[in-house]
C-alpha cells in the first residue's frame, strides 16, 4: 500500500482528497499546518506528497525547498488558488513535480499521480535506506561522455560522483539520454514527460532544463550535453572530446 502526504488548510479539501484517495487504496496522513506537514515529511515515509502553496507557520514553497535541500526526494504536487505562471515556476524550480490550480477533479488528481508513479518505475519505494544493487550489466546503464545513468537504481553519476535528481529531472533525463543527436520539441518533452495537455506552457520544459543544466553541466552558459536548438528545442549531445 502507497503513504501519501496532504498538506492543505482547507478542511474540505483534506476531506476530499482523503476519501477519494482512501477509496484507490492508498493509505493516506494529512496535516493542515505547514510545519506539521514538513515534520512528517521529514520523519516518516511518503510515496507521494500534495502539498498546498499558502499554508499557515511555514508555506508550501519552504517546504517543498528544504525537503529537496535535505535530499527526499519524494514526488510532489503542488496545490494553488493563483493562477499565476511565476509562482507556478517557481514551485518548478524548487523541486516540485507537477501543480495544479484549485479548484481541481479529484479524478485528475489521482490521474497525475499515477502517471508520475508509473514513469518513475514506483522508484519512490527504494527510498535512501535501502541498499543499492550494483548493477554489472552493461545494458542496464547509459553512459554520455561522463554522465552515468543507471534507470532501475534511479541513479545519476556525474564526473565520479552521484548527483540528486528529481523524479521529473530524472525522467527528462533518461529521456533525452535514450534519444541521443535527436532535436527534441519543447512541445514534444512536455507530452512525454508531463503527459497532460499543457497547452502553450512550454515554459515547464525550459524551467526542468535550466535546473538539469545546473546538475550536470560544467558551464551552464556554454553547454556540453544539453544543447538549445533555437526555434524548435533541445538536444542531449556527448560533449566533443
Amino acid at each position: 500500500m502507497k503513504n501519501v502526504l496532504i498538506v492543505d488548510d482547507e478542511p474540505s479539501i483534506i476531506t476530499l482528497l482523503a476519501f477519494n484517495l482512501e477509496k484507490e487504496g492508498y493509505s493516506v496522513k494529512t496535516a493542515s499546518d505547514g510545519l506539521e506537514g514538513y515534520e512528517l515529511a521529514v520523519t516518516k515515509q511518503f510515496d507521494f506528497i500534495i502539498l498546498d502553496l499558502m499554508l499557515p507557520s511555514m508555506d508550501g514553497m519552504d517546504i517543498c525547498k528544504k525537503l529537496r535541500q535535505e535530499k527526499i526526494n519524494t514526488p510532489i504536487l503542488m496545490l494553488t488558488a493563483k493562477d499565476d505562471e511565476l509562482e507556478k515556476i517557481i514551485g518548478l524550480e524548487l523541486g516540485a513535480d507537477d501543480y495544479m490550480t484549485k479548484p481541481f477533479s479529484p479524478r485528475e488528481v489521482l490521474a497525475r499521480m499515477k502517471a508520475i508513479m508509473r514513469r518513475m518505475g514506483d522508484s519512490s519505494e527504494n527510498n535512501e535506506n535501502e541498499t543499492k544493487t550494483e548493477i554489472s550489466n552493461e545494458d542496464e546503464k547509459i553512459e554520455v561522455g561522463e554522465i552515468v545513468i543507471y534507470p532501475q537504481q534511479y541513479e545519476v553519476i556525474v564526473r565520479g560522483d552521484q548527483i540528486e535528481l528529481t523524479p521529473k529531472e530524472f525522467e527528462l533525463l533518461l529521456y533525452m539520454t535514450k534519444r541521443l543527436n535527436r532535436i527534441l520539441s519543447r512541445e514534444q518533452l512536455l507530452n512525454a514527460i508531463w503527459n497532460f495537455d499543457y497547452a502553450g506552457e512550454t515554459r515547464i520544459v525550459d524551467v526542468h532544463i535550466s535546473h538539469l543544466r545546473e546538475k550536470i553541466e560544467v558551464d551552464t552558459k556554454n553547454p556540453e550535453y544539453i544543447r538549445t536548438v533555437r526555434g524548435f528545442g533541445y538536444k542531449f549531445e556527448a560533449p566533443k572530446v
